[in-house]
Parts: structure tokens; C-alpha cells; sequence
């Protein structure tokens, strides 16, 4: 190969041309492929500068081969760290962002401090069994043999407890 072939994509001129006729199907391919135009937008500019970058070792005739891996993987990669930062979000307990509104947001607190509050207010027997039957999952029966009592006195405690609750917040009713 001669040196021109090689110095082809290096000249100013024939690079521009050759951006300019490549650079929005380039784009659109990125677009149609991952369907993000503002990450097309910008791997299609960078995916030409590191064709700049090493115009020296990229032929002419395999620019636009080079140009389109260098996109693909730079989307790949990009893919692959959103999978990454989703995964860190979820298994990262409660996410920063919600889409609840920030009223809804402050209503939710507000009636988990009023219910903690209202919980705390029941006699203990009504608290453990209640607490013992909705948190834990446990039925009247393993109740009542853990705290060495009778199931209708299990049945009895939920009820009064329920009650209560209902007495604390009237649009339960």
C-alpha cells in the first residue's frame, strides 16, 4: 500500500468529506439499533474522533467499517454500565428517585408515623399478637402456641387490637 492510501483518511478534506457523508447513518444506525438519540448523538462523535485519533492506522477503505465497531461496542458499553447502575439501584434497598409525587411521599410518612404511633398505643397483648399475626405472617394457631394461650383468645386480642386501630383513624370506617 502506498504511503497516500495510508495518509488518506489523515487529510483534512477527504476526513470531512468522509464525516459528512457518513456521520447521520452512522446515527440513525445507533438510533434504530438502541433507541436513545442523545447517546447516538454521542458515540457517532465519538466513534469519529477516535477515527481522527488513529487515521494513521485506519485505511480509507476500512473507515467506515472501523467507525461503525467502534460505535457498536462504545453502545454495548454504555448498555452495559446502565445494567449496572439499575442493578446497584435495586439491590441498594430504597432508590433515591420514586415517581410518587412529593405530597403522596409525605402523606406516606405521615400515616406510617400516625400507625407506629397508634400500634405502640395498643395494651401489649393486642400489640404482640397483632404484630405476631400481620409482620410475621404467623397464623392463630402458632400463636397461640407461642404465647401458651387459646386460639379464640388469640382471635379475641387481633380483634380488640383492630378495633383500636380503627378508632385512631376514622376513614377506616
Amino acid at each position: 500500500m502506498s504511503e497516500e492510501e495510508l495518509s488518506g483518511i489523515c487529510k483534512e478534506n477527504i476526513f470531512s468529506g468522509f464525516f459528512k457523508s457518513h456521520a447521520k447513518a452512522l446515527r440513525n444506525y445507533l438510533y434504530y439499533k438502541f433507541g436513545n438519540e442523545d447517546q447516538a448523538e454521542d458515540i457517532t462523535q465519538e466513534a469519529f474522533i477516535k477515527l481522527w485519533q488513529n487515521c494513521a492506522d485506519v485505511p480509507l477503505e476500512k473507515a467506515k467499517s472501523y467507525i461503525y465497531t467502534i460505535a457498536n461496542n462504545a453502545s454495548l458499553n454504555v448498555i452495559a454500565h446502565q445494567k449496572v447502575v439499575l442493578n446497584y439501584a435495586k439491590n441498594s434497598g430504597k432508590s433515591e428517585s420514586t415517581n410518587e409525587s412529593p405530597e403522596f411521599i409525605v402523606e406516606e410518612d405521615e400515616f406510617k408515623t400516625k400507625l407506629l404511633n397508634a400500634i405502640q398505643k395498643l395494651n401489649e397483648t393486642q400489640r404482640v399478637a397483632f404484630l405476631m399475626h400481620r409482620i410475621d405472617g404467623k397464623k392463630y394457631a402458632e400463636i397461640a402456641t407461642e404465647l401458651n394461650i387459646s386460639v379464640k383468645a388469640v382471635e379475641k386480642r387481633i380483634h380488640l387490637a383492630l378495633i383500636t386501630l380503627r378508632k385512631e383513624f376514622d376513614y377506616f370506617k
